[in-house]
């Protein structure tokens, strides 16, 4: 099994075990007592990316301001493009998950695809240095776009509102239903006291991203 992700991600691993930890959801440690989750290796392979990509796009665009190019790198490493490289890579299907996330559609959930992704980077370069986690990183992120982040409805509402009022948005998590390993949760956005959207998540930032995007949908009109 292990040989075909390492031919995927073209990364033969000296240690087989940093790479069966990279690919071990916490769930599945729960539930077996002995075993290392990949959330260490996650935390790792988040800066590892952040700065390979940060030399890229520093190089590749020489005269990008220092805003823009924090805007870029926001877009790459996003947890929808991670996602995206994951889903390409079927990462999900290799991923060991408890009973739980099995029987809830856990190989396929965004959150746990990205942070496979990240992990897998962690491990890469604990087993074989950054030039390999380079290796790894470096010929996905010349097939994206070098753009600024337009997922950030939070940012985009928040202009909207201080072009035009002054006001600050404010998010409010308003209710929190469901299992603790796929649990919803609801935010309001509002400012001044009025309401402006309503959103849903299985995290709050993704929550109050749909919220931000809503409002922005109904004051657009």
């Amino acid at each position: 099994m292990y040989t075909d992700i390492e031919n995927i991600i073209g990364y033969c691993f000296k240690d087989k075990e940093v790479l069966r930890e990279a690919l071990t959801h916490k769930s599945y440690a729960g539930e077996h007592r002995s075993v290392k989750h990949n959330e260490r290796l996650e935390f790792l392979g988040d800066s590892i990316l952040g700065a390979i990509v940060a030399d890229y796009i520093y190089n590749k665009c020489p005269h990008v301001e220092e805003g823009v190019l924090s805007k870029i790198k926001a877009n790459l490493v996003s947890r929808h493009n991670l996602y995206l490289w994951g889903k390409q890579m079927d990462l999900g299907r290799y991923i060991a998950l408890g009973h739980g996330e099995l029987a809830t559609g856990g190989r396929t959930r965004d959150s746990i695809i990205s942070n496979a992704v990240e992990a897998v980077i962690g491990a890469v370069y604990i087993d074989g240095g950054y030039t390999a986690a380079e290796q790894m990183v470096l010929p996905w992120v010349k097939t994206q776009q070098l753009t600024q982040d337009r997922g950030d409805y939070k940012s985009v509402l928040q202009e909207f509102l201080q072009k035009r009022s002054k006001q600050t948005p404010e998010y409010e998590v308003i209710q929190t239903v469901g299992p603790e390993h796929d649990k919803v949760f609801t935010v309001r956005v509002s400012a001044e006291g009025r309401q402006l959207g309503i959103g849903k998540g299985h995290n709050k930032k993704q929550a109050e991203q749909n919220a931000a995007e809503n409002a922005l949908s109904s004051l657009k009109k």
